[in-house]
C-alpha cells in the first residue's frame, strides 16, 4: 500500500499524548501516512493543522478512525457519511449500531478494531 497517499481522518483527535487519539495520529505519521486530524477546539494537533468540522477534511478520505462516543457520532452521521471514506474504523468504545447500520445501507466497509493495533501488527 502506498501510504504516503492514504489518508486518515482522526475523528476526535487529542493534543494530550496518553490519549489513544494521540497515540493514533503519531503512529500514522510513523508509517508515513497522510492524516487528518479532526476536533472542534485544536488548530494544531502533533504539528498537524486540525480539520475543526467534517466538511473541512480534505478529499478523498481512504480511512476514517472514530475516537469519540456514540453519542457524539449519532448527530454527526450525515456529515460523515458524506466524507464517503473508503472504510470506517470503530476504535473500542466507539461502537454506533446506528451508525454502523448508515454505512451498511451506503455501502461502506466498516469494522470494530484497535487502530494501534493494526498499525502495529501490519494490518491496516
Amino acid at each position: 500500500m502506498d501510504t504516503e497517499h492514504h489518508h486518515v481522518v482522526v475523528l476526535g483527535a487529542s493534543p494530550k499524548p496518553a490519549r489513544y487519539a494521540n497515540q493514533a495520529v503519531r503512529l500514522l505519521l510513523e508509517h508515513g501516512y497522510r492524516v487528518t486530524p479532526v476536533h472542534p477546539r485544536f488548530e494544531e494537533i502533533e504539528g498537524l493543522r486540525v480539520a475543526n468540522r467534517l466538511e473541512d477534511v480534505p478529499q478523498p478520505v481512504d480511512t476514517l478512525t472514530l475516537y469519540v462516543g456514540p453519542e457524539r457520532l449519532m448527530a454527526q452521521i450525515p456529515a460523515l457519511l458524506a466524507l464517503r471514506p473508503g472504510r470506517v474504523i470503530f476504535n473500542p468504545g466507539t461502537e454506533c449500531p446506528e451508525f454502523q447500520q448508515a454505512l451498511d445501507q451506503a455501502g461502506i466497509e466498516w469494522f470494530e478494531a484497535c487502530t494501534l493495533v493494526l498499525l502495529r501488527t501490519h494490518q491496516f
